[in-house]
């Protein structure tokens, strides 16, 4: 059995803020059937703490002293069949708030020391810190597990094989150059084959500069960041790197997502969608019209996720008898645009703006359409759960999403090929053609239900994907 350790800033059920947690606390189950046992370090913020408080089995793991200003330890235990190691350092994580902001949504100051000290973290396990545990590779995940790459490597010989994964470049971790002595780095490391960006510390730079093997989460999306036009201003390092770069499509659990057994449902998929949609209706207060095509979102709302372009759509939505339901918070202006549109259209557009599994459940399982406009999209799990519920995906080409929905269009149809509507360029009179066309086939009835049949029977499980990784571990380890 090949040991991995994982390191990530959030993995579900412990602690999430989007799909980044749901991939990391997924991929560890089917990488189990490749004779792969991952072990996933993360902070021990302070929600995180108070749910292992409740738990059996958690033991100190290592015992790290003083670390970054404070006393630290890890803390091992097993939660939803996940093995565990928390960094429990109180004066780093144990605050209010989410895992990267306060309550009022700034960003930490100290995010570098907080993040770096995960990477020493990983760095000292790594190195064998916790007696019995000896990982062959070590697996980061964005900009918050860069540390651990950059001091694997800069550290001394012999050290596991590194794999670093960005699951949106967007985010970078940028910190003054001041920092590099505190996290632990040596004065060499600050160049342009190390960590400097820009004359800062680039923790995701980092991560892509110095991992033996980088991948990303979907092919087109690898493509794409070598591109100046999606490359973030790291085009040119992802460029020389082409050999070591490699588009591992995400899959979702398919246990937790599973139309026929979850409980959110008011029935099982597909042949409950009719009472799921009245289910989904009465919960967000639409009218209880079963034959009004009924959109769902369920998103961060934010301008990457083309959800600005939405209210410009929503009067032909309107007037082709459609309905909005939609779950997500981020922007305040478009989280006032949604408020506002649901106001001025009760039982028509409604909008509950938080984080809410239930919910997302019950819109995969309820909605006729789900509407993914991103701008650009790593990969995206939206449009995979919606596949896997029958709910037709409405997307942007670009990304994860190209490579997932198939276009309903004539060619596709005759040979029944399509399972969505994708649409291109991203704009906002683009997504309106899109949505009016998504209406057209759902009266379609024929049509609409060999689009759902379409989606339904596709794989979208861990199961290719974790044969990836596996291969990949198992190649740079030797």
């Amino acid at each position: 059995m090949m040991q991995v350790l994982a390191v990530a800033p959030e993995v579900f059920p412990l602690v999430k803020t989007g799909g980044l947690a749901d991939v990391v606390g997924a991929l560890p189950h089917a990488l189990a059937a490749h004779d792969v046992a991952v072990t996933t370090l993360l902070p021990g913020y302070r929600g995180v703490l108070a749910q292992l408080a409740g738990l059996p089995g958690v033991s100190l793991a290592w015992d790290a002293g003083a670390m970054f200003g404070g006393p630290a330890r890890v803390l091992a235990t097993r939660i939803a069949g996940l093995d565990v190691f928390v960094l429990d350092a109180p004066h780093l994580y144990d605050r209010p708030g989410g895992p990267y902001a306060g309550p009022d949504g700034v960003d930490w100051a100290d995010n570098g020391l907080r993040f770096g000290a995960l990477g020493a973290a990983a760095d000292a396990i790594a190195r064998g810190a916790i007696p019995g545990f000896s990982p062959a590779v070590v697996h980061a995940h964005d900009w918050q597990s860069g540390m651990a790459i950059a001091r694997l490597h800069f550290g001394a010989a012999p050290r596991p094989a590194t794999v670093f994964t960005v699951h949106n470049l967007a985010f970078q971790g940028q910190f003054d150059r001041g920092l590099l002595g505190q996290l632990g780095l040596p004065e060499r490391a600050f160049s342009l084959d190390g960590v400097e960006h820009w004359g800062q510390i680039g923790f995701l730079k980092a991560g892509l500069a110095l991992a033996d093997r980088i991948t990303t989460v979907s092919p087109t999306y690898a493509a794409e960041i070598r591109t100046p036009e999606a490359g973030m201003g790291l085009d040119g390092l992802l460029r020389a790197r082409t050999r070591d770069l490699r588009g591992i499509l995400n899959g979702i659990d398919t246990t937790i997502w599973d139309p026929a057994r979850d409980p959110h449902l008011a029935a099982a998929n597909p042949r409950g969608r009719a009472r799921n949609k009245a289910a989904l209706q009465a919960r967000m207060g639409l009218d209880p019209d079963p034959g009004a095509p009924l959109f769902g979102v369920i998103s961060r709302l934010s301008w990457q996720k083309g959800l600005d372009m939405l209210p410009e759509a929503l009067p032909a939505l309107l007037v082709a008898g459609g309905q909005l339901a939609l779950l997500g918070s981020g922007d305040h202006g478009l989280e006032a645009a949604f408020r506002a549109a649901a106001a001025a259209h009760p039982g028509r557009i409604a909008a509950v703006f938080a984080l809410d599994e239930p919910i997302a459940h019950l819109i995969q399982g309820g909605a006729d359409a789900i509407l993914v406009p991103s701008r650009f999209e790593p990969c995206g799990l939206t449009q995979l759960c919606a596949l896997r519920y029958g709910a037709i995906p409405v997307v942007a080409r670009t990304g994860g999403l190209a490579d997932t929905v198939i276009d309903a269009n004539v060619a596709a149809l005759e040979q029944g090929q399509g399972t969505g509507i994708v649409f291109s360029p991203t704009n906002a009179p683009m997504l309106e053609a899109a949505i009016l066309r998504t209406i057209s086939l759902f009266h379609d009835r024929p049509v609409w239900k060999r689009l759902q049949h379409n989606a339904m029977r596709g794989d979208v499980s861990w199961a290719r994907p974790a044969a990836a990784y596996a291969s990949l571990y198992r190649d740079i380890a030797a």
